[in-house]
């Protein structure tokens, strides 16, 4: 069984499970059809962010981040997960390093 562009599902060859890798344009592709604007301009006006966000995600030089993807979904009203699962991201948890929460250490005055 092959999987069609736009699902979840994993494409199986040769018995053999292949796991989908991260494509935001499969993202990108389907939200077009599933909004039925024509291109990308179209849908970075939906989006209301600026046509080169759009293009440096399709070209892998910016990743889709939190915004944009939250926008995706009130646009679309399709869920986080679906959205993920369609740009081929499949973490179960996102993780914030420890470091970003922390203070930067002050020098001790016995220095």
């Amino acid at each position: 069984m092959i999987a069609m562009k736009g699902t979840s599902e994993n494409v199986i060859r040769e018995g053999k499970p292949e796991v989908r890798h991260y494509d935001p344009n499969n993202l990108l592709d389907t939200l077009i059809k599933h909004l039925q604007v024509k291109n990308d301009a179209a849908l970075s006006r939906m989006l209301e962010v600026a046509p080169p966000v759009i293009s440096k995600i399709r070209h892998n030089r910016l990743p889709v981040g939190a915004s944009i993807l939250i926008r995706m979904h009130e646009v679309s009203q399709l869920s986080i997960k679906e959205l993920r699962d369609l740009m081929g991201d499949r973490r179960g948890k996102f993780r914030i390093s420890d470091k970003q929460f922390k203070p930067p250490q002050r020098k001790s005055q016995a220095e």
